[in-house]
């Protein structure tokens, strides 16, 4: 991989951060393309137990799609790179390990998208959302219209959509948007403590966990509920649950291995 993404892993946490300063780390082909790829590598990693995403700089988390490049592109391509884009989204909300954005600036259109398939959001006080597709004659076309109302609701959805404005980081947060607001130079700090909060508990765990709320919040209760019974009992025969229930009786901390 060239260094349009870097990627890093510590201690069962992946970061990566997407690496196009200059162009306020825009979603160009070649750089999304290097971020699937990075996602399957983590996929692939059972040592990997977390996953963190930011944006190299202190401005900018992804001002969305490289619209130079776009400018290039025939209608028939620009098909093709919104698809591209919208895999990759979809991606970081079907790869099994948790994923944290730390957005350490600004996020808008298809970087706004990145995060709302993320898992869990902390933005730096300083930071700016907003879908301003709309203005551009287009709609958002990586999740923006789907993700974005089952996270804050479809009347604030639409607003933001509609209008096409950007909010600060303090009106994301009280829309349901972000999780926690922190100083600029403490996002990726915060994202790594709690990256490290759920890589201690059982990979096995979090990772039921994860995949039956996104798929419960699509169903009706009572199938999601049969969904959480059937990864409950798929935890049962395994040996971090044996392992958490000795620690527990031992009085020590769990040593889970994702078995």
């Amino acid at each position: 991989m060239s260094e349009l993404v870097k990627v890093s892993i510590d201690e069962g946490i992946a970061t990566f951060i997407l690496n196009r300063p200059k162009a306020a780390n825009s979603l160009s082909l070649e750089l999304v393309r290097e971020f699937s790829e990075g996602l399957m590598m983590c996929r692939r990693n059972q040592e990997v137990r977390c996953i963190v995403l930011t944006g190299a700089g202190d401005r900018v988390f992804c001002a969305g799609a490289d619209l130079k490049e776009r400018a290039s592109m025939n209608d028939q391509q620009v098909q093709e790179t919104v698809a591209t884009i919208g895999e990759a989204v979809s991606l970081v909300e079907k790869i099994p390990q948790p994923v944290i954005a730390a957005i350490n600036g600004t996020a808008l259109g298809g970087g706004m998208e990145l995060i709302l398939a993320c898992d869990i959001r902390i933005a730096s006080e300083q930071a700016l959302f907003g879908l301003p597709e709309t203005s551009l004659g287009i709609i958002p076309g990586a999740g923006g219209t789907q993700r974005l109302p089952r996270l804050i609701g479809s009347g604030r959805a639409k607003e933001l959509i509609y209008t096409g404005q950007k909010i600060t980081a303090h009106e994301a947060r009280e829309y349901g948007l972000v999780e926690y607001i922190t100083h600029q130079n403490q996002v990726l700090e915060k994202a790594h403590e709690m990256a490290a909060c759920i890589s201690r508990n059982a990979p096995i765990a979090i990772r039921q966990a994860k995949r039956v709320i996104n798929c419960g919040v699509e169903v009706a209760l009572e199938d999601g509920l049969e969904l959480e019974k059937e990864a409950y009992h798929y935890t049962i025969p395994t040996d971090d649950r044996k392992e958490g229930l000795l620690a527990f009786k031992e009085k020590r901390k769990p040593v889970y291995k994702g078995k």
